[in-house]
């Protein structure tokens, strides 16, 4: 299969086009009439559910996931992207983390698949699908010269079942989690996947990740997990943000964690609401817009990089794969992380 290995604002990943990858494996199957009819139906109607489904059956993404991300033996990754077709036409993206677990939203990850599904033809509506939620997505101002960089408009609650520590009605805005922290105060958000971020006078790695490790035993406050984050402000209207991610672990930059950190700041008043925020991180840059009525959105712009596009072959569980064509994007991007005033 055709493999694309990017990032965003170096939260890197392996990207797959199941849309395109499907037609192929199933024709090459199957050359009767009913399999020739759902590869030249395109990804259109049910013929892309079909094979959507047979391909799906055929290859155990979870242990991909797993395979491709792992930096000692696979290509090394935070993550795999499956660009997808649904029943009714629209595109979405499927996140596996390195664990092999399935996420709800990646906001970084949501960029790259945005990129490609736009050189591809995939944004006749102008949204993409993430765990059963829609986004929609366009092309953005680029962050960094020469660099692609893309849009989403992020709609977040502030209550979900994913917290079980304060009531449905209420909202938990600058507060302290006594079973975590008894002095970090945290905002808890919902982006299609759940956060807790708290704002603090500098960035401590080692305690970020204590509580990224501590929240995995808290299973009866957050019974689905939970991405932790710290964030400070280092400019007027610009914080710098690091975060330990669930099933990921600590990793350069998470997009939904920049978009709730940015919009907790926006909550509490240490960044302006309606205005173009900068958030820094150890991958780069990105800008968020929160809007706090009537509904809270958070417009989150940032890079969709392609370091390379290559080819992959799995097999009973062992990976193969080729770069095939080389991009000078990644370094490009470097040089630019390298520009930044720290």
């Amino acid at each position: 299969m055709e493999i694309i290995k990017c990032h965003g604002s170096g939260n890197d990943f392996v990207m797959v086009d199941i849309t395109r990858e499907c037609a192929w494996a199933c024709a090459e199957d199957s050359m009767s009439v009913d399999g020739m009819a759902g590869m030249s139906a395109g990804m259109s109607g049910n013929g892309a559910s079909r094979i959507s489904t047979e391909m799906s059956e055929r290859v155990d993404w979870s242990a991909f996931a797993r395979a491709v991300s792992d930096r000692q033996r696979g290509i090394g990754s935070d993550g795999l992207l499956l660009v997808v077709r649904h029943d009714d036409g629209i595109y979405g993206m499927d996140m596996l983390n390195p664990d092999g677990t399935h996420a709800e939203m990646c906001g970084n990850g949501i960029r790259c698949v945005t990129r490609l599904a736009s050189e591809r033809g995939y944004l006749d509506r102008g949204v993409l699908r993430s765990g059963g939620r829609e986004y929609r997505v366009a092309r953005a101002a680029d962050v960094a010269p020469s660099i692609p960089a893309f849009a989403v408009d992020i709609p977040i609650r502030l209550h979900s079942r994913d917290f079980a520590f304060f009531a449905p009605e209420e909202r938990f805005v600058g507060r302290v989690i006594e079973a975590l922290d008894d002095e970090l105060r945290f905002t808890a958000l919902n982006l299609g996947n759940p956060h807790i971020v708290a704002a603090v006078e500098h960035i401590d790695m080692e305690l970020l990740e204590q509580l990224g490790e501590r929240v995995k035993g808290l299973r009866e406050l957050f019974p689905n997990g939970v991405n932790v984050s710290l964030y400070s402000r280092c400019a007027e209207n610009a914080i710098f943000v690091a975060t330990y991610e669930r099933g990921a672990g600590i990793t350069l930059s998470c997009g939904t964690a920049m978009t709730a950190s940015a919009t907790a700041a926006a909550l509490l008043g240490i960044v302006e609401a309606g205005r173009r925020v900068r958030v820094d991180n150890r991958g780069g840059r990105v800008f968020c817009t929160t809007s706090l009525e009537p509904d809270i959105v958070t417009r989150l712009e940032g890079n969709a990089t392609y370091e390379w596009i290559g080819e992959a072959e799995f097999t009973e569980g062992v990976l193969r794969y080729d770069i095939t064509r080389p991009t000078d994007e990644a370094e490009l991007w470097r040089e630019f992380v390298a520009s930044l005033n720290r």
